[in-house]
């Protein structure tokens, strides 16, 4: 692989001198030789150093987080954060954030791998009695069932993941499916492909679902109510107007969007 790269960088060397004379001011621009390696457009984010690819890159070791963290080490709102305080003990950015996607691209790639070898490392010098006592736990834990069968998308360190120390704050269960997310979801994704709905016929939706604002106001039953062709039903009858399928699937009227 490499040679290929190498010999299609050489060809196009050559072919640029073949284009250019000796005497072309084109030769003396850094911006003509990077053109021929660069595999895309920056993010806007760093839009600004398209031209100076030795910013970020060290001949032979190419990413060198060590640039990364001379532009991003006064980062104080990053590394006073609880939940990316993490950063601090980076050893290798280009793990999660990958560039030369285009100028719209995200940065950010979420790697919970990457994340847990951190915490791995950092607990491993800072106390080794609790390492021991983690190794232990990754013994017992390893494989252990998953309420859906996703443990074969999680990997032994992803598994060892507190998520409600991130996720806390956007839980949608207001605490009652506890805190270990890992029990239903991956960690590519939050949806859950193997999730089944309780019975189409439970009436105690409440419990894990909260209605929104407009069915507290006067919305509800000037609208939604009448809509559904139920006049009588009550917030928390949830399974009067709605569906498990689908929460815009309504009965005797199918799919209706009025929010």
């Amino acid at each position: 692989m490499r040679w290929g790269i190498a010999t299609a960088l050489g060809a196009a060397a050559l072919g640029l001198a073949t284009a250019l004379s000796p005497s072309d001011s084109a030769w003396k621009q850094a911006g003509t030789w990077q053109s021929l390696a660069n595999p895309g457009a920056l993010t806007a984010a760093h839009a600004h150093l398209e031209n100076d690819c030795s910013s970020c890159h060290s001949p032979v070791i190419g990413v060198d987080t060590a640039k990364c963290v001379l532009c991003h080490a006064n980062d104080t709102g990053l590394l006073q954060r609880q939940p990316t305080a993490f950063h601090a003990h980076a050893s290798d950015c280009s793990s999660c954030h990958v560039e030369h996607q285009g100028v719209a691209a995200h940065l950010s790639v979420m790697n919970h791998d990457v994340l847990a070898r951190l915490g791995l490392t950092a607990l491993e010098e800072g106390n080794e009695e609790a390492w021991g006592g983690l190794e232990a736990h990754m013994e017992a834990h390893a494989g252990a069932p998953r309420a859906l069968g996703l443990e074969a998308s999680l990997t032994r360190r992803e598994a060892l993941l507190d998520c409600s120390t991130c996720h806390s704050n956007e839980d949608p269960h207001f605490g009652l499916m506890g805190r270990d997310c890992a029990q239903c979801h991956g960690t590519q994704m939050w949806t859950i492909p193997a999730f089944r709905h309780p019975s189409t016929k439970s009436r105690d939706c409440a419990q894990c679902h909260q209605a929104p604002p407009s069915h507290y106001m006067m919305h509800f039953n000037m609208v939604s109510a009448k809509v559904a062709r139920k006049p009588h039903a009550k917030v928390e009858q949830c399974f009067e107007c709605h569906r498990t399928t689908a929460w815009t699937d309504i009965p005797g009227i199918g799919h209706y969007k009025h929010h």
